[in-house]
């Protein structure tokens, strides 16, 4: 359960963001910088918060859509959702399991191994991940005998970590947890925080909190999916209600300069259709220099128009222009008596298909590995979610795959479908049938 000062804490936060002016008008500001939001990124519709799967008995009931309409700040370039409902709802009880994708295993183990090795952790070492899911990270480290803690504020996700043995504090992140754990003696050589930044409303808290849990001479380590990915790559599905933001470099260093922190490496990763790995430190920590990386990227990023609005307003036409042709390949699809299944209820796939209007008129169902998923339904489109085995059953003449980001991983593991005849599609970064 979440502590009422942590609820309120995110509550107001939640109020803030969507304050009213004196005309009743919404009155948008930037999580990061507090500038008016008046730049539109992409809009998408509306949307159902894209994990709010339901259940046979919920098919009769309302959904609740909200916009999804992002904007860029003009002062600070980060693009940005407005927050429609509090992260508690969002992540209070999650179906999001890291552990199911093979792919996602391997790139943690082989992080561990990374880490071990440039920092020389020990058996007294201590390091913490914040938003440590279902501990899929974290079991690689305690195996190499390096004392770890997960934070992660899904209860029945956190349950799965602490069944592993992983010991696991299960509250959101932010400044109190921090300088609670920092008063029982608890700081973190290296602090981790993959794939967490996009879903966090207080910016300024949550980086704040990773300050004040790192040790004088720890190492903060996030991944994020990179913005100048998404745009030139067209990955319009990557935004979603969970995703708070979007970040460039540039807009990550500033964030944590902004509260006493240096990056000072970088590396871009294939993950996610194109991540960055960021190292930060404390800024007063000399003894870790800014390497050549940082510069080179920025100065990247610089060229390409991430500090020039129109790079931004322009992306939304693009989106535009792939949804027709997305729809255009479906329609040619079905009317060439072919049938078409997803693998992959991922979070992304709900704002594709809601996006498109890709429903079961298209879709016959969808099959995923998380056994949370199964016998429930996609949100807004209201496709069933079945095991893998299904499609043994009904030798589909396409398999869509939804998260595209894991292409590899499940053209192996369907590789039967060929037997058939039945051959693969995906949409995102361009369409493709193979």
């Amino acid at each position: 359960m979440r502590s009422k000062e942590t609820v309120n804490h995110h509550q107001a936060d939640l109020e803030i963001t969507m304050s009213r002016g004196t005309h009743g008008m919404r009155s948008r500001r930037c999580r990061f910088c507090g500038s008016g939001l008046h730049v539109t990124f992409v809009d998408l519709g509306v949307s159902p918060l894209a994990n709010s799967f339901l259940r046979a008995d919920e098919l009769g009931r309302m959904e609740a859509f909200y916009p999804l309409h992002t904007y860029v700040c003009e002062h600070c370039f980060l693009v940005q959702l407005e927050a429609f409902q509090t992260p508690e709802h969002m992540f209070g009880d999650y179906v999001y399991f890291s552990s199911y994708s093979d792919t996602w295993l391997r790139h943690a183990e082989e992080f561990t191994n990374e880490i071990m090795a440039r920092y020389a952790l020990t058996g007294s070492s201590q390091v913490i991940e914040i938003a440590s899911n279902d501990g899929y990270l974290l079991q690689y480290f305690q195996q190499r005998g390096v004392s770890v803690l997960g934070i992660e504020p899904a209860a029945n996700v956190a349950e799965a970590a602490i069944g592993k043995g992983i010991p696991t504090l299960v509250e959101f992140f932010g400044a109190k947890t921090a300088e609670k754990l920092s008063s029982q003696g608890i700081k973190a050589d290296v602090l981790i925080g993959n794939n967490v930044l996009a879903h966090v409303p207080d910016l300024k808290d949550f980086v704040l909190g990773m300050k004040v849990l790192l040790k004088g001479n720890g190492v903060i380590t996030i991944e994020f999916p990179h913005l100048m990915r998404l745009i030139e790559d067209s990955q319009f599905d990557t935004i979603y209600h969970e995703h708070f933001s979007y970040f460039s470099f540039g807009t990550v260093l500033r964030i944590f300069s902004d509260q006493g922190l240096t990056v000072f490496d970088v590396e871009e990763l294939k993950t996610h259709g194109g991540s960055l790995r960021v190292y930060a430190r404390h800024t007063e920590d000399k003894t870790k220099p800014v390497t050549g990386e940082v510069k080179a990227l920025e100065a990247r990023e610089d060229k390409a128009g991430l500090t020039n609005l129109e790079y931004y307003r322009s992306f939304g036409e693009k989106v535009k222009e792939a949804k027709r042709a997305i729809l255009d390949v479906m329609i040619k699809i079905k009317r060439a008596g072919k049938t078409i299944v997803g693998y992959g209820a991922a979070a992304k796939g709900n704002t594709l298909l809601n996006y498109c209007g890709i429903r079961s008129d298209f879709l016959d169902y969808v099959v995923d590995r998380n056994p949370h998923k199964q016998g429930k339904y996609l949100p807004g489109t209201r496709v069933p979610i079945h095991h893998p085995d299904k499609i043994r059953e009904t030798k589909p003449d396409i398999l869509l795959i939804i998260p595209w980001n894991l292409r590899d991983e499940i053209t192996e593991q369907m590789s039967h479908l060929r037997s058939w005849g039945g051959r693969f599609l995906v949409l995102i970064p361009e369409i493709r049938v193979f």
